[in-house]
């Protein structure tokens, strides 16, 4: 019976056969990317996140990939992102902080590094971070209206967006330094230091998206409260870039 790895490492040479049975000579490079890849992981919580790199001619063959899936998923293998090396190139110009933490948190398992020479224009990077902030506080706001109060549904709109925003920070951190942490606490403490937020609100509100905390219902009201105030003091910051 398939089981959940310990740690992704453990599946690395299976990942590795599967992928090669299915495409041989297709297969440009296999990668880990995400919280998996940056010491953040946990049995049975986790994802295990897989990026298959393929040639043209085989970006072609979904099909070959659909036994991969079903096996995979048995051991909290999410589904994989399959991509051509063509399709990075021409996209990291509308979407580098996507490509920016895929390469900030990434292990080679199979052939090419396509990740590791990546590198980003900072124009392209202030223009999404401030896209991807203001739609992430809109939402906040709309969620926590049609929450009507409810500390459940707030709390969850807390473990939704928590993510999304250490990915943006990790992106604004590159731009303003040259260097992005690869774990969310060190984040929050550069960002924290860098930008003059209050790290506790973002210490809460990862103890609420790992299930640690023990908030009542109105303190995780005030915790989420705190958390919008804190991610509009950064969009200012960065309309005033």
């Amino acid at each position: 019976m398939a089981k959940i790895p310990d740690q992704p490492q453990d599946i690395f040479e299976l990942l590795k056969h599967d992928s090669l049975g299915a495409y041989g000579n297709d297969l440009v490079s296999l990668m880990l990317y995400g919280s998996a890849a940056a010491s953040a992981y946990v049995k049975g919580k986790t994802d295990i996140n897989i990026l298959l790199v393929l040639t043209q001619e085989g970006i072609g063959r979904l099909d070959a990939c659909l036994p991969l899936v079903k096996n995979w998923r048995k051991r909290n293998v999410a589904v994989p992102l399959l991509i051509t090396k063509e399709f990075i190139a021409s996209s990291l110009d509308a979407y580098p902080i996507e490509f920016l933490n895929m390469k900030n948190n990434s292990i080679l398992i199979y052939g090419e590094n396509v990740l590791e020479p990546l590198s980003f224009k900072p124009d392209d990077l202030r223009l999404q971070i401030e896209r991807e902030l203001k739609g992430k506080i809109l939402w906040l706001r709309e969620g926590y209206l049609a929450s009507e109060g409810s500390a459940r549904q707030i709390r969850e709109l807390i473990v939704r967006s928590l993510t999304a925003f250490v990915s943006i920070f990790n992106a604004l951190l590159y731009l303003k330094t040259g260097e992005a942490p690869h774990v969310r606490h060190e984040t929050m403490k550069q960002m924290a230091g860098g930008f003059g937020l209050d790290a506790s609100v973002f210490e809460s509100c990862m103890m609420i998206k790992d299930g640690t905390d023990q908030f009542s219902g109105a303190e995780v009201v005030k915790v989420f409260k705190k958390y919008l105030q804190e991610a509009g003091k950064v969009c200012h910051q960065v309309d005033k870039r």
